[in-house]
This record gives C-alpha cells, sequence and structure tokens, in this order.
C-alpha cells in the first residue's frame, strides 16, 4: 500500500481493526507497519509513538461505545434506559473485544477533558441515571458499580468463564434487575451539614 495513502485517521483505524483481531496488547508500530507495507518510521509523522496510538484507539473506542449507547437509551428511562444501556454497552464489548480492552485503559486527564466522547459518555451515564435521583458522592458511587459490573460481566462472558447451564442472556438480564432495584434504594451518604 502506498505510504502517500496514510493518514492519522487510517492509521487508528486500523490500529483498531487490529486490536479486534489480535488483541490491544498485540497493537505495535511494527505491526501496523507491516499492515500497510511500510516502515515503522513512516507512521511516526501520524503518531507520536505507542502510547499515543493506543490512546487514539481508545478515544475512537470510546467515541464508537457512547455513540451506540446514546442511540439505545434515547427516548427512555428509569429501568428501560438501563436495560438499554446495559445491552449497548454488552454487545459492543462482545462485538469489538479489542476496541473495548482500549477504552479500560487510563487515559491522561488533559485528554479527557479536550474529549467530545468523553465528555459525551459522562453525559449520558449522568443523565441515565437522572431517574434515580441521585446527588454526589452517591451518583459518582453508581456510575462506578455499573462499570465495574458490566466490565466484569462481559470480561467473564468473553473468555468462557460462565460454566453452568443457566442461560447467560437470562442472568444478565436478572444483573440489569438488580441492578435497577439497587438504584432505586441506594443508600444514601449521610453528609455534614455544619
Amino acid at each position: 500500500m502506498a505510504r502517500a495513502g496514510l493518514t492519522t485517521d487510517r492509521v487508528v483505524a486500523a490500529a483498531a481493526a487490529l486490536a479486534d483481531e489480535a488483541g490491544f496488547e498485540n497493537v505495535t508500530v511494527s505491526a501496523l507497519a507491516r499492515h500497510f507495507g511500510v516502515k515503522d518510521a513512516s507512521l511516526y509523522s501520524h503518531i507520536r509513538n505507542l502510547q499515543d496510538l493506543r490512546t487514539r484507539v481508545a478515544l475512537l473506542a470510546g467515541g464508537e461505545l457512547i455513540d451506540r449507547i446514546a442511540a439505545a437509551v434515547a427516548g427512555r428511562a428509569g429501568k428501560d434506559a438501563l436495560a438499554a444501556f446495559a445491552g449497548a454497552y454488552r454487545e459492543y464489548a462482545l462485538q469489538h473485544p479489542g476496541r473495548y480492552a482500549a477504552t479500560q485503559i487510563r487515559i491522561d486527564q488533559s485528554l479527557i477533558a479536550d474529549s467530545p466522547a468523553l465528555r459525551r459518555t459522562a453525559e449520558i451515564t449522568y443523565g441515565m441515571l437522572r431517574a434515580y435521583d441521585l446527588d454526589e458522592p452517591d451518583l459518582t458511587d453508581a456510575v462506578r458499580l455499573l462499570r465495574s459490573t458490566f466490565h466484569g460481566y462481559c470480561a467473564l462472558e468473553a473468555a468462557g468463564g460462565f460454566g453452568a447451564p443457566r442461560d447467560v442472556q437470562k442472568s444478565w438480564d436478572r444483573a440489569v434487575d438488580a441492578l435497577h432495584v439497587t438504584l432505586e434504594h441506594w443508600p444514601r451518604e449521610e453528609r455534614d451539614d455544619d
């Protein structure tokens, strides 16, 4: 493939595809260079280094994930919104395992502030939780509960970690039901009003 056709967007898209095919941990500058039929050095006019490439893949994947979630929750509230959010999250994680893994890396806080996709993620997530009437710090705690539950379930499912004969979808639906009940009856943190 001709070097002239390379752009940052093409390099990042190829890295995201490679992440899904070979695993996010196997995304390297050398692997991408081989994919494009160029020397490693040719890619450095489009990315700074491997960390920059992986961060760009994470931001791309985060944008894709929140676009799916936003479409799923549009016009919904309460339990319906929670179930739609959870379903879109799980579907993306299972369909795009490498990209999903990229969304779990720690990203520099300055990049988060500059990322429309990551700001949108917070807006959509907190918006979905509005129906549960949570204030800080309970809201942050609820977001962490949802993220850790969804991530843990998806990671176990992707790894074949559920060996019992119970249908995995039914267990997922029950987990979402349980999260809804938990959010409706959230144990409020006591605040000092002094």
